[in-house]
């Protein structure tokens, strides 16, 4: 079954090539959607896709790239609207 979330990633994962690694591991695993930075120093993500895969997504978020330390992953569930044909960095 096609799932979307919206993640938001706390701690220190910006300017340690984060959005560029989660971009990589989304296109990896087949998932869609977008990663951005955020001005309150998170990083949030939306990603859609078959749920176990988007479950390997959010281990893979909770770790992060190396030199990244993430303190929390919040995640919420949203419709799943088809709107994405890859997985992009926004800015």
């Amino acid at each position: 079954m096609n799932k979307r979330v919206h993640i938001w990633i706390t701690g220190f994962v910006q300017g340690v090539g984060f959005r560029a690694a989660a971009r990589r591991k989304a296109s990896e695993l087949g998932i869609v959607g977008y990663v951005r930075n955020s001005p309150d120093r998170r990083v949030e993500v939306v990603a859609q896709g078959q749920s176990e895969i988007l479950d390997a997504f959010l281990a893979w978020c909770k770790k992060g790239p190396p030199g990244s330390k993430v303190q929390s992953v919040q995640v919420t569930e949203e419709a799943a609207l088809n709107e994405f044909g890859n997985f992009r960095i926004r800015h």
